[in-house]
């Protein structure tokens, strides 16, 4: 394909008589572990949000025991189109709904349990939420995922052979009813105390054999082909660590994922993944906008201040990771207002942060130029299309890429994304601006990868450069970005 790019674009020259050596066009050849079709279309999702909402919303915990009656579950209003219409607002590209929590009751009328909302009262036990949030979603444009607890505090059969066919029966009956499933999440919380059909006791389990996670990847695999999945060992996307939101730099989207399962998992691949991974098991960020996952009255007034999402934000989405934020119903299944009016800041101030890129058809000049092919020319990173790309000879490991941005541009925020469909390849960067005449060091960084977004102090400046110091392999970018946030974004 890139032949054709380079061919074509070279035929103005064919015609005028010159001779430019189209059999060096072709572009790099992959390097390491590379992303599936699924995972590229994950990372263009960058930020959406998660739905904790159970009995523990009635109960006031955390985490259930699992001899919670149904009873208590009655959400008075119920609306998941707010839900939805909130989250597309804020700027969110989906919702994950806890379907199952740990204390095992299931937010659809499972056919396998009695442990559901059809032995609620709310709607008269014909309630189904995850088709009402399902639903919400398709209408409003966002993605759904389903998250159902691998723990379940419930279930009488819980650290037993027979669990496991039934986990495994609830996982289809969600993959299989309420549409697409872009992406399942399963956490570490395995094992403990439970009510467990009223023996009330302690049960441990191995978390590396006990649910035969290779058969429940295959059965995700079978019913949702372009489904993500998410545990602290992949298969497909990690957990970054902690649950405060937040990446880390450097941050490899390559991943060894032998020996890591759900609950297992080494830190410091967690946090940073594993330079030269074997799989692309790229990171999530997850964090509640309030300092509970479910929603407690108690808690009403300390919503996340708009500064400490933005240190999130950036933090997560600009290090290269997705952003999922936990957003918790309250008792009436509403949104509670302090969350709503937090969601929508953020969402304002990132449009309006990232509506104009002032680099967005600018020259740009670069060091090298793939076999001087016009197709991996400097300016594919400057020209509003994240597909195309600049890209270095093979021998090349540092490259400096410069971008005239036609007279004085005030900016504080720079995005640079590599061509990740050949890999991720740069592991040490800096961006300066020429200000004044003078060129100033704005950032020094280590990974780039799906993306970076760099905040720096606002200059006024004429010319970006990127230098790139360090590569695993001959480079390539897909963009230069420069935007200008609002001043009460800082």
């Amino acid at each position: 394909m890139m032949r054709a790019c380079c061919f074509a674009a070279m035929l103005p020259l064919l015609f005028a008589g010159a001779a430019p050596a189209v059999e060096s066009a072709a572009p790099p050849q992959p390097f390491g572990a590379l992303p599936t079709d699924a995972h590229l279309a994950w990372h263009e999702l960058e930020y959406y949000g998660f739905i904790h909402f159970t009995l523990n919303t009635f109960t006031d915990r955390e985490w259930g025991n699992g001899d919670e009656s149904p009873q208590r579950f009655n959400p008075g209003h119920l609306d998941a189109e707010q839900w939805a219409r909130v989250a597309k607002e804020s700027g969110m590209k989906g919702l994950i709904l806890t379907a199952k929590h740990h204390d095992g009751f299931c937010l659809w009328p499972s056919r396998y349990t009695e442990h559901s909302v059809k032995n609620s009262p709310w709607k008269n036990g014909q309630g189904d939420v995850v088709k009402a949030c399902a639903d919400a979603c398709r209408k409003h444009g966002l993605k759904f995922g389903a998250y159902l607890s691998p723990w379940d505090r419930n279930h009488a059969q819980y650290a037993r052979p027979a669990y496991v066919q039934y986990y495994r029966n609830q996982l289809r009956e969600l993959l299989t009813n309420y549409g697409e499933i872009f992406e399942t999440w399963y956490d570490g919380a395995n094992g403990g105390t439970g009510y467990y059909g009223g023996a009330n006791e302690r049960r441990t389990i191995d978390n590396r054999t006990y649910y035969e996670w290779p058969q429940a990847w295959a059965l995700v695999r079978e019913l949702q082909p372009g489904c993500i999945r998410f545990s602290d060992g992949g298969p497909d996307i990690r957990w970054v660590g902690n649950e405060r939101g937040l990446g880390y730099d450097p941050n490899w989207a390559t991943f060894d994922r032998e020996g890591r399962w759900p609950g297992i998992s080494v830190k410091e691949s967690l946090w940073h993944g594993d330079r030269g991974g074997t799989h692309w098991v790229p990171a999530e960020c997850d964090v509640s906008i309030r300092p509970g996952w479910f929603w407690h009255e108690s808690q009403n007034d300390k919503v996340k201040t708009l500064d400490q999402l933005l240190e999130i934000y950036y933090a997560s989405v600009g290090q290269g990771c997705n952003l999922l934020l936990n957003i918790p119903p309250d008792r009436r299944g509403l949104f509670h207002e302090n969350d709503v009016a937090r969601l929508l800041e953020l969402g304002r101030v990132l449009q309006d942060t990232f509506r104009t890129d002032l680099a967005r058809g600018k020259p740009v000049t670069a060091s090298n130029v793939r076999s001087g092919a016009e197709c991996f020319d400097a300016r594919r990173v400057t020209d509003g299309d994240r597909r195309t790309y600049w890209a270095a000879d093979d021998d090349v490991r540092e490259a400096t890429l410069e971008v005239d941005l036609g007279g004085k541009v005030e900016f504080d925020r720079v995005r640079l994304q590599e061509h990740i469909p050949l890999g991720q390849r740069v592991e040490a960067f800096e961006v300066a601006a020429r200000v004044g005449g003078q060129w100033q060091t704005l950032a020094q960084a280590q990974t780039i990868g799906p993306r970076r977004i760099l905040r720096m102090d606002r200059v006024q400046a004429d010319r970006l450069r990127v230098k790139l110091t360090k590569c695993l392999a001959c480079p390539t970018l897909a963009t230069i970005e420069v935007y200008n946030s609002p001043s009460a974004a800082n």
